[in-house]
Order: C-alpha cells, then structure tokens, then sequence
C-alpha cells in the first residue's frame, strides 16, 4: 500500500484510502480463515463417512449361501428324531435350552437326577395313567360347595425311561423342553434352495391335560426320543414308510 508522507503528517488522500484497504485485507482474512474451515469440516465428514462405512461393514454378519450346508451352530446339540404319539416323525439336530440338563425323578434312587443330553441314547414316554377329568366350578362364590359343570376334559400321567450311552437306564417322572432344528439340507442336491426353517418345541411332561371338550386321543405327546447318526438315519426311513394322513370326508 501506498502512503504518501508529508510534512506535517499523512496526506488527505491516504487517511481516505487507508480505511478501505483495510477493511479489504480484513475481509480478505476472513473468507480465508472460513475456506479454511469449510476445508476442516469438509475433511472431517468424509472421515466420518469411511469409519461409518468400516463400522457398519464389519458389524453385518457374512453373507448366508442359501444353497449352502447348514453349518453346525451349537457344540451341544444331536442328530436324531422325535416321535409322536400320533405317529409323526421328526427328524433334525436335537438340543435343550443352552446350559440346562433333564432332571428326572429316578424312582429307583428316590432322588432327583440332572442328565446332560450328550450321554443319552434315547428317551421313551408311557402312558401311567389317563382319564377323563370332570370339571367342576363353585356353585356360589363365597361358598366352598362346587357342582359339576356336564363337562369333562383329558388327563394323563407320564413315565419315562431314559437309556444312557453305556446301556443304563433311569426311570421316572420327567419334564422339560427339547428343541429340534430340522435339517433339509440333501447331499445328493447341494445346489438346491434351502430357506431358514425355525426349531420346533417338544413339551415333556410329568403331567397333562387337554381342554374342556377334547378327547384323550387328541392330548398328543412325545412318545420316543432317538439320537445319534444311526438314529437319524432310522427316523428318516420310518417317515418316508409312515402311510399319507386320510384326507377328511367332504
């Protein structure tokens, strides 16, 4: 910038011209100053894009092959097959809630029993005891008298007998929960579609009973619990000879 000096001081010219130049250069500093934080945050987003991206990427599990195998995702849970009282066969990898074990009453011990699902062979179901149970309701409410409704519903009691690895077997009062993921993958077909099937839910039961109005042989229950390969291959062939259900009269 050119200042002109003269005697006395700064010409009149230069005290005008001084203001605007300067407020140039200030100006000329700000829009630097903001080029440069535009830049910094401009800079910042794309940063934050990528780690967002890692992120998510790494977070989402791989890719399933629909016409891959079915990977074994439990360490505690057995090829075999469940069989029901109707007839049914079910066959897949067969497994209790993680970390639990059958509890049954052994009868021959008098004491309760926890048996880890890797050391048995088979469970099997009979039938204690069954009836038609009636069903009664207090005659008032603020009195102890009941009277019989005309209605009656199933009951039954259950045994169970447990055969371990070795041969032995526990009897007794038995009830849990077994889970079965059905295998629908076929070697012979490894090529094709295989959708996600949910594991079913097997009831076992010391006890039970149906709803008022059914009869006892619509109280179904597990009649008989195989595992191992072998017992896979078993139940397989018993549901490809077990005969088609009737179709209902019209």
């Amino acid at each position: 910038m050119r200042v002109v000096l003269r005697e006395g001081g700064i010409s009149r010219r230069a005290l005008e011209v001084l203001p605007r130049r300067l407020d140039s250069i200030a100006q000329l500093r700000s829009l630097l100053h903001g080029a440069r934080h535009l830049a910094g945050v401009v800079a910042a987003w794309w940063v934050f894009s990528v780690l967002s991206l890692g992120i998510q990427a790494a977070e989402e599990p791989p890719a399933l092959n629909p016409f891959g195998k079915v990977g074994v995702e439990r360490e505690d849970q057995f090829p075999g097959y469940i069989e029901m009282s109707d007839g049914s066969i079910h066959c897949g990898m067969i497994y209790l809630t993680r970390d639990k074990r059958l509890q049954i009453n052994d009868e021959k011990m008098q004491r309760q029993r926890e048996i880890p699902l890797n050391v048995v062979q088979q469970i099997e179901c009979k039938v204690k005891r069954e009836w038609m149970e009636k069903e009664w309701k207090f005659k008032e409410l603020a009195k102890d008298e009941k009277m019989y409704t005309g209605r009656s519903y199933p009951a039954r009691e259950y045994e169970h007998v447990v055969t371990l690895q070795d041969g032995r077997k526990i009897e007794g009062g038995l009830s849990g929960v077994v889970y079965l993921q059905p295998q629908i993958y076929d070697p012979k077909r490894p090529n094709e579609y295989r959708p996600a099937v949910e594991a079913q839910k097997f009831l076992l039961h010391k006890r039970d009973k149906g709803e008022v109005g059914e009869e006892l042989k619509s109280l179904k229950y597990v009649k008989l619990i195989k595992l191992g390969d072998e017992a896979y291959r078993e139940g397989q062939q018993k549901s490809k000879n077990r005969p088609a259900p009737a179709k209902p009269a019209r």
